[in-house]
């Protein structure tokens, strides 16, 4: 996602105009009818976080800046988010017991990269198909020929069903051609 589209969506997201669609960890959370453009139903304006990535984005826009890259063509790459440890305190209630209190922070990984010009591919280069060896064609030709021993009176029609579900059928058609000039496959006069 361009950083300028990130950026205006988080702001969105505080202002409650665009919802985040919450797929995964969405046991009790309500539907929202701004859900719906996600193609989903269940959706939430989390503000803290939108707020944390607002922030850090603005941070990794100033070093972008800072390093000679374009700003302007900042795209996310990558983005995760992942548990970090709990930090540990006490809550103190009825009848002198205490209970944890513990927070749960993150770690937050994002990568911002210059998005590629698209250069058009030069007309000259075509892909030139990949050659057989004669050596590894003769093989596969020697192969089907003995497979082919096995069927007795074997029909033109036979022929073709049977090479049909093995080989392609212009490795076949070629290599019985050249090398085992075979009466079954009429060649085409050039």
């Amino acid at each position: 996602m361009h950083i300028r589209k990130a950026t205006k969506y988080l702001k969105d997201v505080t202002l409650q105009k665009q919802c985040v669609p919450f797929r995964r960890y969405n046991g009790g959370v309500g539907r929202c009818a701004q859900a719906k453009q996600w193609g989903w139903t269940q959706g939430r304006w989390p503000k803290k976080s939108a707020e944390f990535l607002l922030h850090m984005l603005k941070n990794a826009e100033s070093n972008a800046e800072l390093k000679g890259l374009d700003v302007d063509s900042l795209v996310i790459e990558h983005i995760q988010v992942n548990k970090a440890p709990k930090m540990r305190r006490r809550t103190y209630r009825a009848h002198g017991r205490i209970n944890p209190y513990m927070s749960s922070p993150c770690h937050i990984e994002m990568i911002l990269t210059e998005k590629e010009q698209i250069v058009p591919k030069p007309e000259e280069e075509v892909a030139q198909k990949k050659k057989l060896r004669s050596s590894s064609l003769g093989k596969w030709c020697a192969f089907l020929v003995s497979s082919f021993q096995f069927c007795s009176g074997s029909t033109k029609n036979s022929w073709s069903h049977i090479y049909t579900l093995w080989f392609p059928p212009s490795l076949v058609v070629y290599g019985l051609r050249k090398q085992y000039k075979n009466p079954m496959i009429q060649t085409k006069a050039k």
